[in-house]
């Protein structure tokens, strides 16, 4: 079981590990240093594909790369570059709507706080905490379906859902570990700690892991 006794080297196993596939979509628009494409890209991944979430990033930021410069787009040219992302239609109103509040109560700039970035229309928990990490490298936790699932997995934290296991990593998780739990979680849990049938066989943290609710493992 992981605990904190060991958590320090299951990061330190992981984090050699991942570097060996590619980071998260969001983790790469991270690299471009604004929290705004950050916040944006966070949004057209939800329930989208990471390959289908760069393209459309990448057609997106080609039209426009600021708040000032989304606003001025129709919404039907936004629909259009963030085609086939799930929701593509409903995701274009929140881009647009959201670059408009930013635009008239954020100075242009995006809110650097989870409390602020949760006032925004459309962003929840997951997105803002990502915002917070990625875009202004402030601390945060990030909890998606991979988090969840393997910090659950690895008997770290006992939680039903997304939200309960933010709250049991922050009252547990170091803090020198929040900012890179969900990159690292994230290629993992895409690459090796899958929900059906992980390939324990070749995980480097498996004596450490609990395996709970593995069925079935390769």
């Amino acid at each position: 079981m992981v605990t904190n006794r060991n958590i320090d080297a299951v990061m330190r196993a992981l984090r050699r590990e991942v570097r060996r596939w590619d980071d998260p979509v969001v983790a790469k628009i991270a690299r471009e240093q604004s929290a705004y494409r950050v916040l944006i890209g966070c949004l057209l991944s939800l329930r989208t594909k990471d390959e289908t979430t760069a393209a459309a990033s990448k057609r997106l930021f080609a039209l426009a790369r600021t708040p000032e410069a989304m606003v001025s787009l129709g919404l039907r040219t936004i629909e259009k570059a963030i085609y086939p992302v799930s929701f593509y239609r409903t995701k274009a109103a929140v881009v647009r709507g959201v670059s408009k509040t930013i635009l008239a109560e954020h100075d242009g700039r995006g809110p650097d706080t989870i409390d602020d970035l949760l006032k925004l229309k459309g962003v929840g928990r997951k997105t803002a905490n990502l915002v917070v990490t990625e875009g202004f490298g402030k601390a945060g936790i990030c909890v998606d379906v991979h988090v969840h699932r393997i910090t659950n997995r690895w008997g770290y934290v006992k939680t039903r859902n997304p939200d309960e296991t933010e709250a049991a990593l922050r009252a547990k998780l170091p803090k020198k570990h929040w900012i890179a739990i969900n990159g690292i979680l994230v290629s993992y849990g895409q690459n090796l700690c899958r929900p059906v049938s992980p390939r324990c066989s070749i995980c480097k943290v498996r004596a450490a892991c609990a395996r709970l609710g593995v069925d079935r493992s390769r």
